[in-house]
């Protein structure tokens, strides 16, 4: 039974071997970056496909619906040019593959991996599927340590840990591209001699954008341990979906083989779903929420759960994904599937960017699931978990404050309501607020909430222990 088994999977790779490169000419149908050709050999789906056009250039695209009557190819270059009598299609029987190595590090690629720096190709070590392979659960090894981003209002109270899906939910117009150079600047693991290294995709971005990226990196010396994945907003659309994965590949490859903790960032996801909803608008599908498709949740699924890490490997991935909310809108489909996927979320509130603070994280929205788990005594310190708490406690009646005195007006609330405005005063601009430079310990980030702390009587702090108030408490 054994041998019978294997002839006939041998004998099914060997066919397939003889039909991959079977060439096609003329097609059936040319719709946006959408190829359709009909009577084919059966095709995989997802399998690398090249269209040459009638000059003999070759662009590719990967086989996106495969059925017994048709096979539609999503062609990353666009189909300009390309007409349907004289366009040659060939199947080249296997997945979209990239060459990695760690000298891909401190170079800029396409979406597709190749380079557009001026220089050569790096020497591939390897090449790999940029779909992935799926991770065994059992596998995975629960994040735990505290990544230190320098930012306090990241590792005071929304804690970064190694292996977490972290993104940062922004609107148009707000300096979430700035946190994110700077957290890749900044993150370290206390206490650990490791390697870190930042992949970097946007997807499109503008040129100023992924300009202010690069300079960036160049400037603070960090760029030799970051490659950057660029599809930018004058690219054709449909290379925006191979972006992530093609720079996921590489974040797997470094951190499962070169023991590296990887910092991924990925900016915009939203222009990574519109062009997602542009597809599924072309193939006729019908369509779900705001016409974004139904598999919306399991292709954002699909790409940040690539991250985290695994039993027995010293590296890790941790991703921070990007999205601009349309209209600000938190319920909006993008934000609110990734919600559901990732372990919390980095909120930008527009009237503390109008007011100059930066970053300006909203303190009750954002939040970190994972945070619980790596902070406190052996970790950063044993005040760390009561303080976060107590902070969040006091914000949120400083938030009931501003909205009643918006009503009645300042001079009718009470003594102890004008503490709690001075409080929050000082918490918004000494504790959140920092400049773009500034790369603060985990203790400087705790000293300055103990000292904002310290603007309200002991008798509201029901969070914290005796032991220490007594320890840390200014007032």
């Amino acid at each position: 039974m054994r041998n019978s088994k294997n002839s006939a999977v041998d004998l099914e790779a060997a066919q397939k071997r003889l039909l991959a490169g079977r060439e096609y000419i003329g097609v059936d149908r040319i719709e946006g970056p959408l190829v359709f050709i009909r009577n084919t050999h059966p095709v995989g789906y997802r399998d690398l496909v090249e269209c040459v056009d009638p000059n003999g250039e070759t662009r590719l695209g990967i086989v996106l619906d495969t059925s017994a009557d048709i096979v539609v190819i999503q062609v990353f270059a666009g189909t300009s040019g390309l007409t349907m009598p004289g366009t040659h299609v060939r199947f080249r029987g296997e997945p979209h593959m990239v060459q990695v190595s760690d000298r891909m590090l401190g170079r800029v690629f396409n979406g597709l991996g190749q380079p557009i720096d001026g220089g050569p190709p790096p020497m591939g070590e390897e090449e790999r599927d940029v779909n992935g392979r799926p991770i065994n659960p059992t596998a995975r090894e629960y994040p735990r340590d505290f990544i230190q981003t320098g930012i306090s209002a990241i590792d005071g109270m929304n804690t970064l840990i190694r292996g977490q899906k972290l993104p940062i939910f922004s609107g148009n117009g707000l300096p979430h591209n700035t946190l994110a150079a700077q957290i890749a600047r900044q993150a370290k693991i206390r206490g650990e001699e490791s390697r870190f290294a930042v992949v970097f995709a946007a997807m499109g971005v503008k040129h100023d954008v992924a300009r202010f990226f690069i300079d960036s990196f160049e400037s603070s010396g960090v760029l030799e341990n970051v490659a950057l994945f660029l599809s930018l907003a004058d690219d054709p659309s449909i290379e925006r979906l191979i972006t992530p994965r093609t720079a996921l590949t590489l974040a797997e490859y470094l951190a499962f083989t070169r023991d590296m903790h990887v910092l991924v960032v990925m900016t915009d996801m939203s222009n990574y779903c519109e062009a997602l909803r542009e597809i599924s608008t072309i193939r006729g599908e019908i369509p779900s929420r705001k016409g974004y498709p139904g598999y919306l949740y399991s292709d954002l699924a699909e790409i940040y759960e690539r991250s985290g890490m695994i039993k027995g490997f010293p590296g890790s991935i941790t991703q921070m994904p990007i999205l601009t909310m349309p209209n600000d809108d938190i319920s909006h489909p993008i934000p609110d599937l990734t919600g559901y996927i990732t372990e919390g979320q980095i909120v930008f509130e527009r009237e503390m960017d109008a007011r100059g603070i930066y970053p300006p994280v909203a303190g009750l929205p954002s939040l970190s699931r994972l945070m619980k788990d790596g902070i406190g005594e052996g970790m950063t310190r044993e005040d760390h978990p009561h303080l976060a708490s107590q902070l969040f406690a006091a914000y949120s009646y400083v938030k009931d404050v501003r909205n009643l005195a918006s009503v009645i007006g300042e001079e009718e609330l009470t003594p102890l309501d004008h503490q709690y405005l001075e409080f929050g005063e000082t918490f918004e601009r000494k504790f959140v607020s920092q400049t773009k430079q500034e790369d603060r310990t985990i203790e400087e980030t705790l000293e300055l909430g103990w000292n904002a702390l310290s603007l309200l009587p002991v008798e509201e702090l029901h969070r914290v222990s005796e032991e220490e108030i007594e320890k840390y408490y200014g007032g």
